[in-house]
């Protein structure tokens, strides 16, 4: 195939564009969000500035979010992807039966609040209220938006979960050391191997884990 056609030539941009937006799209449509917010702020209330390192959360968050994605992604490979890699349907007719799995996950994380003000900024006239027609028929430029806010606040209410024990051993490591007239000292500083010790005594990783699948669900 000469890549001198035109034909050619504008698959390779279309291929260009599309991996060059591929990231953003992982991101926003897939449950990638919510998972490395919530690791992120495990981190944090842990105390350890770096433990885990950013490419052990991502990474985890890469593989967790492909086992939360992997029956969307199964139905979309059986009827989108491998069709159009047998030349049965086109391209277009591919993205068309790529979106109703996508949407129904996404819609089944969204809140009804989030959806309903993006479906009043866009003024969406063939949207006549939630009652009358299925939000399946809504474009994707109202539901990627509700999804993300949807899953900022799942994300930051798990996390503030997640915080409370934490904060109960700083507050309380910092009540003794301020009577013990040890101003000085970071609280932070003794109260990491406590927090540690709790951490792997109630098997964090494995809870933690274990909530973010279930909070899919």
């Amino acid at each position: 195939m000469s890549f001198n056609s035109p034909n050619s030539m504008a698959g390779v941009f279309f291929l260009i564009s599309f991996l060059s937006v591929l990231p953003a799209i992982l991101i926003m449509f897939t449950s990638f969000t919510r998972i490395v917010i919530v690791l992120s702020f495990m981190r944090q209330a842990i105390g350890g500035q770096q433990i885990p390192p950013n490419p052990v959360i991502i990474g985890l968050s890469i593989f967790l979010t492909l086992f939360v994605m992997s029956p969307t992604l199964n139905t979309i490979t059986k009827n989108a992807i491998d069709p159009y890699m047998a030349k049965q349907i086109p391209m277009q007719e591919a993205f068309d039966r790529a979106a109703p799995p996508i949407k129904t996950f996404m819609l089944r994380q969204t809140r009804q609040k989030d959806l309903a003000l993006f479906v009043k900024i866009a003024k969406e006239d063939k949207f006549d209220g939630m009652a009358t027609k299925s939000p399946q028929d809504l474009p994707l430029r109202v539901i990627v938006p509700a999804f993300v806010i949807s899953e900022l606040k799942t994300a930051f209410e798990i996390g503030f979960l997640i915080y409370l024990p934490f904060l109960v051993i700083d507050m309380i490591v910092s009540s003794i050391l301020l009577s013990m007239g040890m101003m000085m000292l970071p609280p932070a500083l003794i109260s990491l191997p406590f927090k540690l010790l709790l951490f792997v005594l109630v098997d964090g990783w494995n809870l933690v884990t274990g909530s973010i699948i279930r909070s899919f669900h």
